[in-house]
């Protein structure tokens, strides 16, 4: 049997899964990581526990399995997007906590990118709006923040990586320093046209061209691990960021073909092919994890606060004791009895973009119950992801393609069958849940896999997905318009001034 080892390094832990060649889990492991909070809106890491609790849960994972080195053919890393960590190159050491892709300190930086008139330049370039999400500014704030930063960066002491190019570096004992397209991406440094480092952004936002990494295809050859670290040498054959190497697990190869992550919050993408589509709708334009030189694109979207409202009942409405007890509690009713509730604790994301709005629920009378504040929170994920879908068809179908068919999910809240069947009956399309529904790892696993020859082509990967479940929708398309519109007139409430 051949096995192929998945790092899976996200915000909140660091997971590592052995698969094999068919897809299915063999092994893993997981360690939490600490969340550091030095001031409100920052939100750090230390890049040295990064690194020790992903090389612990690869070693974990491969002891489980029963496997030696010499028996995985490749590994593939994918990883927690726009997290930035600087370092210095002959010591290995970073300068600073690890800058997480939550962290808004880069704000008034971005405030002046803003104020200063370059924002279409940089979606134009990059296909992202001007944000602090991103890596650029944060990158930005390290080198004038950091005493010293600047200097030894224009000496070309320092390097520059989002959390793969770190991890990459430790793997190899800093033999290579190199990223993916698809991480890349999510800078707003890098043209996705051209797919290489953009000298105007670099000059614009003052970053050294000397700290950043090669840029290769997500599929290829990244290194070889040192031999100590894990009982012998593996090739390093996949890197993407979380989201594009989800899409790629979920075999969406071409374009028109969506998934949906429901974690935390929900991120949806839509495999765009080979045409950049500059969204008029409120959605970001990124690359997709690729196999060869050509570029790949996808749109995205994401809603803040998905899963995360199960979270607010459990721990804030006390309304639950565990997560697992909300599809049984909201079923205990027919409906939501007319409840709707807007879930903007940190605002609202695509394709509203509304950082001023504020959590509401409306539609209370005497009969409300719990019951059916569970079954409206829980649809709120479901109305935001079907928000997102409709944007996404409407620039699909402005650029000449064709609306969305099908959407496959993924992620934490998808093993919920009433969110799901709920989602489908909102879109009007099949919701489907694959068989395996770690598909972030397994994204990395099959792109390390075709690096080295494990699967001939993307082809092969499509015969493999295997759907678990198809949630086929069974509400009336006037209902579900009707649902829709009570949604907007929410999330309207929730965007009034104060």
């Amino acid at each position: 049997m051949t096995y192929l080892l998945a790092l899976d390094q996200g915000t909140s832990s660091s997971r590592s899964i052995v698969f094999d060649e068919h897809g299915h889990i063999v092994a893993q492991a997981q360690q939490e990581l600490p969340q550091i909070y030095p001031r409100p809106g920052w939100v750090e890491h230390d890049p040295m526990e990064i690194w020790r609790t992903q090389l612990a849960t690869a070693q974990d994972a491969l002891r489980q399995a029963g496997i030696a080195a010499q028996d995985v053919r490749a590994l593939g890393i994918t990883n927690q997007r726009e997290t930035t960590v600087l370092w210095n190159r002959k010591t290995g050491q970073p300068v600073h906590h690890a800058i997480v892709w939550q962290d808004r300190r880069a704000e008034p930086a971005c405030a002046l990118l803003r104020e200063q008139g370059h924002a279409a330049l940089i979606q134009s370039k990059t296909g992202l709006l001007i944000d602090a999400y991103f890596s650029g500014t944060k990158l930005q704030w390290l080198l004038d923040e950091v005493p010293g930063a600047r200097a030894a960066a224009e000496a070309g002491e320092l390097a520059f990586g989002t959390v793969d190019s770190w991890l990459v570096w430790q793997l190899t004992a800093g033999r290579r320093h190199v990223t993916d397209v698809s991480n890349a991406s999510r800078t707003m440094l890098f043209n996705v046209h051209r797919n290489q480092w953009d000298e105007e952004l670099l000059a614009l936002l003052r970053i050294p061209r000397a700290l950043m990494p090669e840029v290769m295809p997500s599929s290829g050859d990244f290194g070889r691990t040192v031999p100590g670290l894990l009982g012998g040498a593996i090739a390093i054959g996949g890197v993407a960021g979380d989201q594009q190497s989800a899409l790629f697990g979920q075999a969406c190869f071409s374009a028109g073909m969506a998934k949906n992550t429901y974690g935390t919050g929900c991120f949806m993408l839509m495999h765009t092919g080979g045409s950049f589509q500059r969204s008029e709708n409120g959605l970001l334009t990124t690359s997709a994890a690729q196999c060869g030189t050509t570029p790949e694109y996808a749109m995205e979207g994401s809603v803040f606060v998905g899963g995360a409202v199960v979270q607010w009942l459990r721990d804030g409405l006390r309304a639950i004791s565990a997560s697992s007890e909300v599809q049984s509690l909201a079923e205990s009713v027919p409906d939501s009895g007319g409840v709707m509730m807007v879930p903007a604790f940190t605002g609202l994301g695509a394709p509203y973009w509304k950082p001023e709005a504020r959590g509401t629920i409306t539609g209370l009378t005497r009969g409300t119950t719990l019951a059916h504040i569970a079954r409206a929170a829980l649809e709120s994920i479901a109305y935001q992801s079907a928000a997102l879908l409709g944007a996404m068809s409407r620039d699909a179908v402005a650029a000449g393609g064709a609306p969305v068919s099908e959407l496959r999910v993924d992620g934490g809240a998808c093993v919920n069958d009433l969110l799901m069947q709920f989602q489908a009956d909102l879109l009007g399309i099949p919701v489907v849940r694959p068989a395996v529904v770690e598909t972030t790892a397994l994204g990395a696993a099959y792109l390390a896999g075709l690096a080295s020859g494990v699967y001939a082509s993307s082809a092969d990967l499509s015969q493999l997905w295997r759907a678990e479940r198809r949630f086929v929708p069974t509400l009336e398309r006037a209902r579900a318009d009707a649902l829709m519109a009570r949604w907007e007139h929410a999330v309207a409430q929730a965007t009034l001034p104060a």
